[in-house]
C-alpha cells in the first residue's frame, strides 16, 4: 500500500514538474501570439484613427467592405499567381538539387552547398534592390540581351505588369530554393544508401528510383517545406514593396503589401480595416495548410 501511494506521489511530482517546465514558454506563447491576435480582432470590428476606434455599424463591415475592395481582389490575383507559378517551381529545383548534391562521389559538395544556400543568406531588401537594379532599363539584363541580339532596344522589365510579375518570381525562386534544398537534403542523409543499392540490384533507373523510394520517403518533409512556402508566399511584402513598390499602377501588389498600406503608407492609418485583412490571410494560411496536411498524412 505505501509502495503504490509512493509511486502515485512521484507521477504526481513528475507532472508539476512537467508543468512548470512548460509553464514559461505556454506564458510567452500567450503574450505574444495568442493576445495580440485577439486584440487585432476587436480592431478589426472598429473603423476610425488609432486615436479614436469606435465600433463598426454593422460590426462585420470591415470584412463585406473587402469583398467590393477592387484593389485588395487585385493583390490577392497577383499573390496566388506567385504562389501557383513560384512554389511548384521553387520546390521542384530544391527537390532536384538536393539529389544532386547527396551524391557521396561529387567532388566539392561542400562548395556547392554553400552556394546554393548563400542567396538564403542574403538580406530581403538587399536582395530586392539588387534585382530591382539588374532588370533595370540600363541593367544588365538589359545590356547582355540586347548584346546577344535577342532584344533591339532596352524594355523596360520594372515598368510592364507581366514582365515586373516575372521579375518578383524569379527573385523569389533565386532566394528561397537553397533554404528549402537543405530540408530536403538533410532527409536524404536520413535515408539508408543500402535502400538505393537494392533498388539498383533490382533493376531500378535513377528516374524509377527517385520516383519509387526518394519522393516517398521524403513526403513529411515535402510536406512541411510546401506548407512553410505557402505560409510565406501569402504574407510576401519585401518584394512587391522594394523591388516594384507595387507597381506598376498596382499591377505586382500583395496582400501584405496592401495591408501595410493601409496601416501605415495612406496618411491617418486605417488599423481596423487593416486587421480585418490581416485575418482573412490568416484564413488562408490556416485552410491551406490543413489541406496539405490531409493531402500529404498517407498513414493508414
Amino acid at each position: 500500500m505505501n509502495t503504490s501511494k509512493k509511486e502515485v506521489s512521484v507521477l504526481a511530482k513528475q507532472h508539476r514538474a512537467g508543468w512548470f517546465f512548460l509553464l514559461p514558454a505556454t506564458i510567452l506563447i500567450f503574450v505574444l501570439n495568442f493576445y495580440p491576435m485577439l486584440q487585432a480582432f476587436i480592431i478589426s470590428l472598429k473603423k476610425g484613427s488609432p486615436a479614436a476606434l469606435q465600433w463598426t455599424t454593422p460590426i462585420f463591415n470591415n470584412y463585406t467592405r473587402m469583398f467590393q475592395d477592387k484593389l485588395f481582389i487585385r493583390s490577392i490575383g497577383n499573390t496566388f499567381l506567385y504562389l501557383l507559378i513560384q512554389v511548384p517551381i521553387m520546390l521542384i529545383l530544391a527537390i532536384l538539387l538536393a539529389q544532386l548534391l547527396n551524391n557521396k562521389d561529387l567532388k566539392f559538395r561542400g562548395l556547392f552547398r554553400t552556394m546554393v544556400f548563400l542567396p538564403c543568406a542574403t538580406s530581403l531588401v538587399s536582395y530586392a534592390l539588387i534585382f530591382k537594379s539588374l532588370f533595370a532599363t540600363q541593367g544588365l539584363i538589359n545590356s547582355v540581351l540586347v548584346n546577344l541580339g535577342i532584344f533591339k532596344d532596352n524594355f523596360n522589365f520594372l515598368g510592364t505588369p507581366w514582365s515586373a510579375k516575372m521579375v518578383i518570381i524569379i527573385a523569389l525562386i533565386w532566394r528561397w530554393t537553397g533554404y528549402n534544398m537543405v530540408f530536403y537534403l538533410a532527409g536524404l542523409q536520413n535515408i539508408e544508401y543500402s535502400v538505393y543499392e537494392a533498388a539498383k540490384i533490382d533493376g531500378a533507373n535513377g528516374w524509377e528510383t527517385f520516383w519509387g523510394i526518394t519522393v516517398p520517403l521524403l513526403r513529411p518533409v515535402i510536406v512541411m517545406t510546401f506548407i512553410m512556402s505557402i505560409n510565406g508566399t501569402l504574407q510576401l511584402f519585401d518584394e512587391s514593396m522594394n523591388l516594384t513598390g507595387g507597381g506598376p499602377a498596382n499591377s505586382t501588389i500583395t496582400m501584405s503589401h496592401y495591408i501595410y498600406n493601409n496601416s501605415f503608407g495612406q496618411g491617418v492609418g486605417n488599423f481596423g480595416y487593416s486587421s480585418a485583412l490581416s485575418f482573412v490571410v490568416f484564413i488562408m494560411v490556416a485552410v491551406l495548410a490543413f489541406i496539405n496536411l490531409k493531402v500529404g498524412d498517407k498513414r493508414d
